[in-house]
């Protein structure tokens, strides 16, 4: 009787184990690199616009997207768009940014942004703790920044132009001078050749980019801003504040904003006091 029971309890132990070890064999999926192709990734933008009405960039997932498109007019498809949204955002005419990404990425084909999905050509500098490639520029073995999507690039972009003081200038520009835009962008520094304006121009000429610029300015907080009477008042900097959602409250943008405080660069401080334009109503 008691070798029947240990008997019992032996089989019942190893049928257990077994169960065990099927089971876990079931849960362990094989670890799969993931392949992004471009519909997948033009439709994961599609379908998610930020909360703050920024462009939205795709989900970082820590893995570099090889980008590639087949002609010019793919590329301005591709990002005409975001190019518009970052107009809104950062006042930056979307014809520019286009046609920056274009010259400088050769529209995406160009060997520093095929490694780097860099497509303005912005250097390391001082302060960049993200990714970076070194690539031959005016020097041999230059430092760029890396990005895992092109998108990011864009929005750097953005950023690196209303956050550094020798661009200032440029925001008070008008929004659809992109003559004066790309001369300013060549007397600024941010290109040492001297054909650079006549090049940006080209380029906006040839695929009538300013069109977008002009779509912003027709139907774009930017325009909304122009057709009112405003007044000017403080805005006292509470915790979670950002530039870009002050701006939004008071239909002005970030440069502007930059522009009326003086600020050369867009870090806040809470219970700091900005001059903002509000809307009269």
């Amino acid at each position: 009787m008691i070798k029947r029971v240990v008997i019992v309890v032996l089989l019942g132990m190893f049928l257990s184990s077994c169960g065990a070890k099927r089971k876990a064999a079931h849960s362990k999926k094989p670890v799969r690199k993931s392949v992004v192709s471009k519909v997948d990734r033009e439709r994961k933008v599609e379908n998610k616009k930020a909360d703050d009405g920024l462009y939205a960039l795709p989900e970082d997932s820590g893995e570099f997207v090889k980008f590639s498109v087949n002609s010019v007019g793919e590329y301005i498809e591709t990002f005409a768009e975001m190019a518009k949204f970052e107009m809104i955002a950062y006042g930056i005419p979307a014809s520019i940014t286009l046609a920056q990404g274009i010259l400088e990425s050769g529209a995406g084909k160009g060997a520093l942004s095929a490694k780097t999905n860099n497509h303005f050509g912005i250097k390391c500098h001082t302060g960049w703790t993200g990714d970076y490639d070194h690539h031959d520029d005016d020097e041999k073995g230059e430092c760029f920044r890396k990005y895992n999507h092109p998108m990011y690039s864009f929005r750097d972009h953005s950023i690196f132009l209303t956050t550094r003081a020798r661009y200032a200038s440029l925001f008070s520009l008008d929004h659809d001078d992109y003559k004066s835009w790309a001369h300013g962008l060549q007397k600024a520094g941010y290109a040492t050749d001297k054909r650079y304006p006549e090049k940006l121009i080209s380029i906006i000429e040839r695929y009538q980019l300013d069109k977008y610029d002009r779509e912003v300015l027709g139907k774009g907080p930017l325009a909304k801003r122009e057709s009112r009477t405003t007044n000017h008042k403080i805005h006292i900097v509470e915790k979670g504040d950002t530039l870009y959602s002050i701006s939004k409250r008071y239909f002005v943008s970030i440069p502007e904003l930059m522009k009326l405080n003086n600020m050369k660069n867009s870090n806040l401080a809470i219970g700091q006091k900005l001059n903002v334009t509000s809307e009269l109503k």
